[in-house]
């Protein structure tokens, strides 16, 4: 009998295994299948205000999230929206200083010393999908948000904006046990950013807790490759991102 117990078990840990196993793929298959690409053609839009025509420099820093992909048009993207709703300030001269599958260490490698040269005014940074899918150790991505901090408070006058990591991924794409798994370590890692907000005194915007709810009760708010928002998506980030600063 217990020989039959012990096959039943082995055979549930294999099918297990291989579940996992594929579920796994799935994620980075439906993604790579759709390809989905950066709509952003120029990096630099000016957004003119209708108010008064003082110029600022707005720069919108991180990965494929900032980039706007899942959109075909940069102007649907978070960081347009939200030089469009900022433009009540002034003219905003927007800066994508972001690129598709980027992990924190890519970012202060490649794109910081852009950033600085920009001269911003205002910086958004929203960084960390791409460590924690590619299992960056929270260590290094502590490290690495550290310097980019240190870099940005330093170098530049700039209002800094830390947006937290968005739990993304349709339950379409992200099948159990990896959507618990994401979402714990999305949690892990937003928590080190907040202690960096803390540390560098600068403000946190949690756009985890503000969006989760409503991407979990529709795709509409995903892209085809249910990872990257949609229009919609982007469109409400941008809301909640702009009320965080203003408010």
């Amino acid at each position: 009998m217990k020989k039959i117990y012990l096959i039943i078990i082995l055979i549930i840990i294999v099918v297990l295994g291989i579940y996992i196993n594929r579920s796994y793929a799935y994620i980075y298959n439906k993604t790579s299948q759709d390809n989905l690409l950066s709509p952003d053609k120029s990096q630099t839009y000016i957004i003119e205000s209708m108010k008064n025509d003082k110029d600022l420099i707005y720069v919108a820093v991180g990965d494929s999230l900032t980039a706007g992909v899942g959109v075909d048009n940069y102007k649907e993207s978070y960081p347009y929206l939200l030089s469009e709703k900022m433009s009540g300030e002034g003219n905003i001269i927007l800066k994508n200083r972001s690129i598709p599958g980027f992990t924190t260490g890519n970012l202060k490698n490649e794109l910081l010393s852009l950033a600085i040269l920009d001269k911003p005014n205002i910086v958004t940074l929203l960084i960390g999908v791409n460590d924690i899918h590619n299992q960056i150790s929270k260590k290094d991505f502590e490290e690495n948000y550290d310097e980019i901090l240190k870099e940005l408070t330093t170098k530049t006058t700039a209002k800094i904006y830390l947006i937290n990591i968005p739990y993304i991924g349709s339950s379409k794409l992200i099948l159990p046990p990896y959507n618990l798994y994401f979402d714990f370590e999305t949690k892990q890692f937003n928590k080190i950013i907040e202690n960096l907000a803390q540390k560098y005194n600068l403000t946190y915007i949690n756009l985890y807790s503000a969006s989760k709810t409503e991407f979990e009760k529709s795709d509409s708010y995903y892209a085809k490759d249910l990872f990257h928002p949609s229009a919609k998506g982007y469109a409400m980030w941008a809301n909640i991102i702009f009320a965080n600063i203003y408010k």
